[in-house]
């Protein structure tokens, strides 16, 4: 399997910096839905194309994806920075890694709910606010533990550095109402129990929303 590990950004000519605001949108949750359709521009090939990669936005406003295909390089992009993505791992290896996600799990009526919300909606209202950062970090630690199982890794250390949640207009998902997701970022240190599972899991990404810039799992080795 062959993958392309890279980092677009928009092109920083006078005519794109002049569009970025329409390009971008007004708040997170249009942002998130408008910088999809940029990256899917580069991947796109065809109208039965499905999407076959992961993204993420960056702080510097670049973002990182992990794709099947190298992109296309359009006027509206600088040159993108890409390399083949084939790590070479072996069982017992400890990797540092990084992962934006939206951790889920299924309840019992076959629906699926976000640990973190799941968990703070057991608690009075007003209690919500100062639990938030505590559930989030111990219910995205087992969240990730039970995707490692799966997955040929083992959590060695997981530290939450963020949750939030967002919303999304049912103008642009096929649900009724607004759809409201939460985000978990993630760090640390994780040990290789499976390689093969593990790079094919990398692939394809951890929990959902990923058309809106979840599941991509960054990795280094750990010296």
């Amino acid at each position: 399997m062959t993958l392309y590990l890279s980092r677009i950004r928009l092109a920083r000519s006078p005519s794109v910096q002049a569009l970025s605001p329409l390009l971008t949108g007004p708040d997170a949750a249009s942002r998130r839905s408008a910088d999809h359709n940029l990256l899917w521009s580069v991947f796109s090939d065809g109208p039965e194309r499905q999407r076959d990669f992961l993204w993420r936005s960056e702080s510097d406003g670049s973002y990182l994806t992990l794709s099947a295909r190298p992109p296309r390089q359009l006027d509206l992009f600088e040159p993108h920075e890409t390399k083949e993505f084939a790590p070479v791992l072996s069982s017992g290896d400890v990797l540092a890694f990084s992962l934006r996600a939206n951790a889920t799990r299924t309840k019992r009526d076959g629906g699926r709910v976000d640990v973190v919300m799941d968990a703070l909606h057991a608690l009075p209202s007003g209690a919500r606010a100062e639990a938030r950062m505590d559930a989030a970090q111990r219910e995205g630690t087992a969240w990730l533990e039970r995707q490692g199982d799966a997955a040929g890794f083992r959590v060695v250390s997981a530290n939450v550095e963020d949750y939030s949640t967002e919303r999304i207009s049912a103008r642009r998902r096929k649900h009724e109402g607004t759809l409201i997701f939460g985000i978990l970022d993630l760090a640390g240190r994780i040990e290789v129990t499976d390689s093969a599972a593990f790079v094919e899991r990398l692939a394809r990404g951890f929990g959902r929303a990923k058309a809106f810039g979840c599941g991509l799992m960054l990795i280094r080795r750990v010296k």
